[in-house]
């Protein structure tokens, strides 16, 4: 563009015309020259508008601006639902797909506490730690932006179609690839740096070392923006990626009002808004999980001492309580009703 000067210009340059320009080969010019006739353009756009898809390219004035800044920004986006000035303050959280349920709530939790204090939240709507970012933010009614490793006639994983149709409703699923590309293994490192690029700062939660998390943190970092880590078990494997990242210098988060130390770089009026909008956030969840302004039992109270963040075993709730285990059944199902307990898998339970 900056040699040629417009789209048409390099449309219709020649192989030895294109291999003019620096940083451009014979090889590279050769495979420009052909790609005008082995991509249907007419044909793409047709599925993008059956999808209801908009297509945009880098000089379009919707292309987000913190993406335009990083080292190489997609010349074109597919972008289902839209882009809105306020998602300029984005936060990516990431982390693994085979989370436990301590990264869950945590990247939920963070999720939902951000956009509730105006902050639009990224991620790869991966299962895992992606899936419970945009719930989270969406459980608090804030923006989220999905970007995919597939085209967007593609959802990815299959079972997150609902999901999909929601983050479309109330921010935008974003990709660089055409329509129909199936969701491959190569796609998904390079759109990490359009993860990274949307935001001002990336969070990981749970990763391994050698991770696609680490990878959104790595082009965050070399974006010069902000990176942080939720510090987890120190033996467990998946806190090996957080914690590699923290003894770099990433900044450890432990709670909200972490994250927005950590941003005050942020235009101030608006900082001290954020603030005070999540200390709200954070105080009415206090409330709501005060056990202390809860009418319980003397039985729900035992109960609900044996539990904690981390998943616990009915049978060590009876051991714990001495209370037969019909009586700890029936009170259960009583605390699940109220919102107080949440039961998972194998009959674990865990405080909500």
């Amino acid at each position: 563009m900056a040699f040629f000067g417009s789209v048409e210009a390099v449309l219709g340059s020649s192989v030895s015309s294109l291999a003019k320009v620096e940083g451009i080969g014979e090889k590279t010019a050769e495979k420009i020259f052909k790609s005008k006739t082995s991509f249907d353009v007419e044909k793409e756009l047709a599925i993008a508008d059956k999808f209801g898809v908009c297509v945009i390219d880098i000089t379009d004035d919707r292309y987000p601006p913190a993406l335009k800044k990083i080292y190489d920004p997609p010349p074109v986006l597919y972008i289902k639902g839209d882009f809105q000035p306020c998602d300029s303050l984005s936060i990516a959280i990431v982390g693994s797909r085979h989370c436990s349920n301590y990264g869950t709530e945590q990247a939920s939790r963070f999720a939902h506490l951000l956009a509730a204090a105006g902050f639009t939240i990224v991620s790869g709507m991966a299962r895992g730690i992606d899936s419970a970012a945009h719930n989270g933010a969406l459980s608090a009614k804030g923006r989220t932006i999905a970007v995919q490793g597939c085209g967007l006639s593609n959802i990815f994983p299959p079972e997150n179609k609902a999901l999909f149709e929601k983050i479309c409703q109330n921010g935008a699923c974003v990709s660089e690839l055409p329509m129909e590309y199936e969701p491959l293994a190569e796609n998904f490192p390079p759109r990490n740096r359009i993860i990274a690029g949307l935001s001002i700062a990336t969070i990981v939660v749970e990763a391994m070392p050698k991770s696609g998390a680490l990878i959104t943190a790595q082009t965050a970092l070399e974006s010069n923006r902000e990176v942080m880590a939720i510090p987890g078990k120190i033996d467990s494997p998946l806190s090996k990626g957080p914690h590699k990242l923290i003894k770099q210098g990433a900044k450890l988060v432990e709670s909200v009002e972490d994250v927005l130390e950590a941003l005050e770089f942020l235009n101030i009026d608006f900082a001290q808004h954020v603030r005070q909008t999540a200390d709200k956030e954070i105080e009415k969840q206090k409330e709501l999980f005060d056990t202390s302004k809860l009418n319980l039992t003397e039985t729900e109270r035992k109960i609900l001492d044996c539990l904690d963040s981390e998943p616990v075993h009915i049978e060590e709730i009876i051991s714990e309580t001495e209370l037969s285990a019909g009586k700890v059944n029936a009170t259960l199902v009583s605390m699940r009703l109220k919102g107080i307990v949440k039961q998972l898998p194998g009959n674990y339970f865990t405080k909500r």
